[in-house]
């Protein structure tokens, strides 16, 4: 870990977890990395508030601290997580969840592509088998929902039995907001293609809630 990074100094397990990815910015890069490798120019243009150096910092204390990883990426040098990076998935779904149930969210906040891919994961109600393409802002995502959960790969292009196109706070709306498929589809914000039905049916499928408190059924 590089010398100059601020520690709690607790021998805590939470706080030299927080050690390595508590700081600003730093679950945020590991978030935008969590679909696939991303080049630094990639990241920063989905993080609009974070000053270039202050990305870079991050990535040499992630890298630093065996999260992160130069890797390939769209052809070019990037970053990747390690396995370790992976690993911190559960921390941001239960983040996404708790997040849900908390007053004070503004949906009218950029999201980035990646960030709505990954509170659908965490959100998801497992039932049936769909499968559905997404086009955001220039990256495309294969969506496979079944008994176990929602899968997600990056694509070159939306593809499955159905589609939808837009951007990330359009299509945020259209998967969690109160209005039909069919009427957000009719206004043109969101390009919808496939079975109208089949569409809602995988729509529904996502529902912010609050967090259930222990002892409680959910």
């Amino acid at each position: 870990m590089a010398e100059n990074r601020k520690s709690y100094g607790e021998g805590c397990i939470a706080a030299h977890a927080l050690d390595l990815i508590g700081d600003r910015w730093s679950l945020l890069v590991v978030r935008e990395l969590m679909l696939g490798p991303k080049r630094f120019g990639a990241i920063k243009a989905r993080l609009p508030g974070i000053a270039t150096n202050m990305l870079a910092r991050r990535l040499e204390d992630l890298a630093a601290g065996g999260i992160v990883a130069r890797a390939d990426a769209a052809g070019a040098s990037g970053y990747a997580l390690t396995a370790q990076g992976d690993a911190v998935w559960p921390v941001v779904r239960e983040l996404c969840r708790w997040g849900a149930g908390m007053a004070g969210h503004d949906p009218r906040l950029p999201i980035s592509p990646t960030a709505l891919m990954l509170s659908m994961r965490a959100t998801i109600r497992p039932a049936g088998r769909f499968t559905a393409g997404f086009d955001m802002d220039g990256e495309s995502f294969a969506l496979t929902a079944d008994a176990s959960g929602l899968h997600i790969r990056r694509a070159d292009a939306a593809v499955g039995e159905m589609s939808f196109a837009g951007q990330p706070n359009d299509m945020a709306s259209a998967i969690y907001g109160p209005v039909p498929l069919a009427q957000v589809a009719a206004t043109g914000r969101v390009r919808f293609t496939g079975d109208l039905a089949r569409g809602q049916g995988f729509v529904d499928l996502f529902r912010l809630r609050r967090p259930v408190p222990a002892g409680e059924d959910a």
